[in-house]
């Protein structure tokens, strides 16, 4: 697989930065490579471990490059698909109308005192979920919030990688 491909097969699993996957694809030989592409969970730590030993700034503009929770509803632009369907599939396409205002509420404080959204790998968790956990990781410090994001975010790319490979 060339750089080209594998950019276009794997460059969007962490949101709006591609430069992820160009740093995976740098770091593999052509052997390496070819194995890991069919083996989902190898090739997610690679991503992992590539995406952390990054630079801060280079992490935090990532983690800024994710969209609120339940901001489909309200402005879908900007939003990739995969963002949308993860959301869709929590369920947050279908929040009350109290379930959105508190989402909207917590966005806005979170963003506020940390720089950067909310970040949650929402698949497998109800709406209910969601919300019980921002609000328990809103009293959070900036350094423990911050590797918990940079946590969520690869468990995100990592459940992308294994759709991406499993079909």
């Amino acid at each position: 697989m060339d750089k080209e491909s594998f950019l276009a097969r794997f460059g969007g699993v962490f949101e709006h930065s591609p430069w992820v996957a160009e740093a995976v694809f740098n770091n593999l030989d052509e052997l390496h490579l070819e194995k890991m592409v069919s083996d989902a969970e190898t090739l997610a730590e690679q991503f992992r471990l590539g995406f952390l030993a990054s630079d801060p700034s280079q992490q935090l503009a990532t983690l800024r490059a994710h969209p609120q929770l339940a901001c489909a509803l309200a402005d879908p632009d900007g939003l990739t698909y995969d963002s949308i369907n993860e959301q869709n599939d929590a369920g947050l396409d279908k929040c009350s109308i109290a379930e959105l205002k508190e989402f909207k509420d917590l966005n806005t404080s979170y963003n506020d005192k940390f720089g950067f959204p909310f970040i949650i790998a929402v698949k497998g968790q109800t709406r209910q979920e969601i919300l019980r956990t921002f609000r328990e990781r809103l009293k959070n410090d900036f350094q423990l919030e911050f590797q918990t994001a940079l946590r969520q975010t690869c468990e995100i790319a990592r459940f992308r990688i294994i759709d991406i490979i499993n079909g």
